[in-house]
């Protein structure tokens, strides 16, 4: 009797690896960034960062685009690639998302 009441408990215990957390757009920016500063000043094509973010083909074009609207990101074509290269002004982002990750941390919430 004891058991079946302990599989009940087991039951109401959530189990976060089952449940579904998608990212936030603020968290695949974040992402995007991260790959293009681990890249450096020669750029990364959107194959790498699909594979460091995670994230498909088309979220990633859609996403740097957007980037690239508001100077975060340059674009460089190089044949049929499309290289994409930080700019200073998506260098300073990408540090102050940084802090405010810590600071999300230190709080313990999710964005």
């Amino acid at each position: 009797m004891t058991s079946s009441n302990t599989h009940e408990n087991d039951k109401s215990v959530s189990n976060p690896f089952l449940k579904h957390q998608y990212r936030t757009s603020l968290g695949i920016t974040w992402d995007i960034l991260q790959a293009c500063m681990e890249a450096g000043v020669n750029g990364i094509s959107v194959f790498k960062i699909s594979q460091k973010a995670n994230l498909s083909h088309s979220a990633v074009v859609d996403n740097c685009q957007r980037l690239t609207n508001v100077g975060i990101v340059k674009t460089n074509r190089i044949k049929r690639k499309y290289i994409f290269i930080i700019t200073e002004k998506g260098i300073k982002l990408f540090y102050e998302l940084e802090k405010f990750q810590h600071m999300v941390k230190e709080i313990n919430i999710r964005y």
